[in-house]
């Protein structure tokens, strides 16, 4: 919207429905941006890698930035096409750090910090809380001609306290939250490009512009409260439609090849086949079009770990170590909440996911409907009857073997089982004519586990040799 009194493009709360609509599903993907790195496992304030936190999308007040060698601004550059009256909506969103302090109550009504307070089903730390900040705009395309738009934000300091009671009512002490200033400049401007195609070379500029100055002994800690954290832009016009830069139409990839992009990346967030009219600026590098997979139960803070690592992982905390969690962040806690109530059901989804099939079925027009080939539809395979020939000798499901994993292609683990011997338990062939042997090990304590779980070690062939005992009638080669 833009002020009347001024012309000045001034902030807005909310876009109108059709814009939030579509921004929504992006906003899900840029939440994975915001909160990369958060909190990493085991999710407690006291654990070493959670002492140096937040990586990605940091700008700190340019007198940091002049003795550290980090950023004060990110730049953007996209390819835009816009249409007859369009207008841009342009969403700025960080953290902002906000200092927790943990005190505990005195006899005397007062109260001291402390390095931690016991709570229930909480251990309280102190902890560098994230805010979440937004600036929103709604330019129209004409004010971004020249010099483009230029919207200065403040946030002012803040602090409050928080009482904490214990079981019988009475005050067990108080969490502290100071909230730095902060301030800063979101610029967009705009230039035609030459020829028929009416396209604009888009520029988005997000700069920390807090005057706070390090003394000859500050530290990154001191300046995060005065950053902007993990900043990214969301990008939408009403109308019009952006072009990608990761793979720019042949016309426009000179352009591309020219553009500036700086302390950030810009890519397609709308969803595969549909119109290309929102644009995330991401700190972290993304192909276009990027996804939340849908076997994920929820945000885990920690994207370098696997889903079902980290909540079988994060299940098998100690309960001091889960209340600590809970004490450190809300977030932290929910994550504890929900390792620790996720069903078999949901387990077994993380196991893993086969994405490159799909692509090639298609989503398919019916219920029923079988991919291009289903193994359990297949009647010529079998894996509890298959059986493959390894040295003159027919082996399949009930086969002794003994154990040789080749060095070039096994897991390092797997070397351990160099001479060992087992049974096969069943013949896998892949679509591409490849055949594995699922084993179980002997002498291996978890064996009826695995069997009853489905879950094996998996051989080729040629790592395979049938022992005496076992592997079916032998087979004289001509």
């Amino acid at each position: 919207m833009t002020d009347t009194a001024t012309g000045t493009p001034t902030a807005v709360d909310a876009f109108g429905p059709e814009l939030e609509e579509r921004l929504a599903a992006a906003r899900r993907i840029a939440d994975a941006v915001l909160f990369e790195g958060y909190v990493l496992y085991p999710y407690r304030a006291s654990a070493a890698k959670n002492r140096l936190r937040w990586q990605f999308g940091v700008l700190v007040p340019p007198g940091y930035a002049a003795v550290s060698g980090e950023s004060a601004h990110q730049r953007t550059e996209c390819l835009f096409e816009p249409r007859s009256g369009d207008r841009l909506a342009v969403e700025l969103r960080f953290l902002r750090a906000r200092r927790r302090t943990v005190q505990r109550a005195l006899p005397d009504g007062e109260f001291e910090t402390v390095p931690e307070l016991e709570l229930g089903e909480r251990v309280l730390q102190p902890w560098d809380e994230g805010a979440e900040e937004t600036v929103r705009l709604l330019l129209p395309v004409e004010l971004l001609g020249g010099d483009g738009v230029v919207h200065p934000f403040r946030l002012a300091a803040a602090r409050d306290e928080e009482r904490l009671s214990r079981d019988d009512g009475g005050v067990a002490g108080r969490l502290l939250r100071e909230s730095a200033p902060v301030a800063g400049a979101v610029r967009v401007s705009a230039r035609p490009l030459p020829g028929p195609y009416g396209t604009l070379l888009l520029t988005a500029v997000v700069e920390n512009t807090g005057g706070w100055t390090p003394d000859g002994g500050a530290r990154r800690e001191d300046a995060l409260p005065h950053a902007l954290v993990s900043a990214h832009l969301l990008l939408a016009p009403e109308r019009g439609a952006f072009l990608s830069v990761t793979d720019p139409p042949r016309w426009a990839a000179p352009v591309v090849a020219g553009c500036r992009n700086e302390h950030t990346w810009p890519v397609l967030a709308n969803p595969p086949g549909t119109r290309d009219d929102v644009l995330l600026s991401s700190p972290i590098i993304l192909e276009d079009h990027p996804r939340i997979a849908p076997e994920s139960p929820g945000p885990l803070y920690d994207a370098t770990e696997i889903d079902e690592i980290l909540a079988l992982r994060t299940a098998a905390l100690t309960e001091r170590e889960k209340r600590e969690a809970r004490g450190t962040d809300e977030r932290a806690g929910a994550v504890i909440d929900l390792a620790d109530s996720l069903p078999p059901e949901v387990l077994e989804r993380l196991h893993g996911a086969v994405r490159a099939l799909r692509e090639v079925t298609g989503p398919g027009s019916g219920e029923g409907e079988q991919p291009w080939w289903d193994p359990g539809a297949d009647r010529d395979v079998d894996p509890g009857r298959d059986r493959v020939l390894i040295d003159g000798r027919h082996v399949g499901a009930g086969s002794r073997v003994r154990l040789g994993p080749g060095r070039r292609r096994t897991d390092a683990q797997d070397l351990f089982l160099h001479g060992r011997t087992g049974v096969v338990e069943a013949v896998l062939h892949d679509v591409d004519g490849s055949v594995h042997l699922a084993v179980t090990v002997d002498g291996d304590p978890g064996a009826d586990l695995w069997r009853a779980q489905g879950r094996f070690r998996y051989f080729q062939p040629d790592e395979i040799t049938p022992l005496d005992d076992g592997g079916g009638p032998r087979t004289e080669e001509a």
